[in-house]
């Protein structure tokens, strides 16, 4: 790999408030679930005015897949995003791979190479590796494949495909060059990784080499 960036993201940015922060959360969920939502949708008006046999089959099919990832997409958002219950203050790091496994299950683009050990870590460290997935994840629009590692506490996810870089979007919350009224559903996901590694006490690394991205969020407090 041939480091062009190896900057660490800036400690400061400008914060949203809380009740700002939930309300964009909610319509990037909402984003995330209006295509196989509507989806299925599609498939049941086709079950409802279409006797051809042919037809219903497909639209059946459609529904299973749609459901199949609505049901992966909400399932993935409740840790990622919201309060899931889990007994106990930790849980394994492989919840997270899990989650991501049923998430990027029908995008036959991407391949995951989960590698991390499978510790006991704080709920808030195990959603900011699901969050650092999607970063990942939004590095290769053309398909590749993501590895996810652990080395001791340090969090290390590499998005390998053809041009993969950082979003200019995420790029932008990620730096802090981003003013907090300028965040919209499209970028709050990077500003709540920000949130979180706040939380955790981690800093974030992003290394851009060739077809390469190197996420690193290392412990330091």
């Amino acid at each position: 790999m041939t480091d062009e960036t190896n900057d660490p993201v800036p400690e400061e940015m400008p914060l949203l408030s809380d009740m700002e922060l939930a309300a964009l959360m909610a319509s990037r969920i909402c984003h995330d679930l209006i295509s196989p939502i509507g989806a299925i949708a599609n498939g049941l008006e086709v079950l409802s005015t279409d006797s051809d046999e042919e037809m219903r089959q497909v639209a059946l099919q459609l529904i299973e897949n749609s459901a199949r990832q609505a049901s992966a997409k909400l399932q993935f958002a409740r840790l990622a995003f919201g309060a899931a219950g889990y007994a106990g203050a930790d849980m394994p790091l492989d919840e997270a791979r899990d989650l991501a496994e049923k998430l990027l299950k029908d995008d036959a683009r991407v391949t995951l190479r989960w590698e991390a050990s499978n510790a006991q870590r704080p709920k808030a460290e195990v959603k900011l590796a699901l969050n650092l997935l999607l970063i990942a994840h939004s590095c290769i629009p053309r398909g590749g494949e993501i590895m996810v590692r652990t080395e001791d506490a340090d969090l290390v996810l590499t998005a390998r495909g053809k041009r993969a870089a950082l979003p200019e979007r995420t790029a932008s919350v990620l730096t802090g060059a981003v003013l907090a009224d300028e965040i919209d559903a499209h970028k709050v996901q990077p500003y709540y990784t920000l949130r979180l590694l706040e939380e955790t006490g981690f800093e974030l690394e992003i290394a851009q080499g060739e077809d390469e991205v190197v996420i690193t969020a290392r412990k330091v407090a």
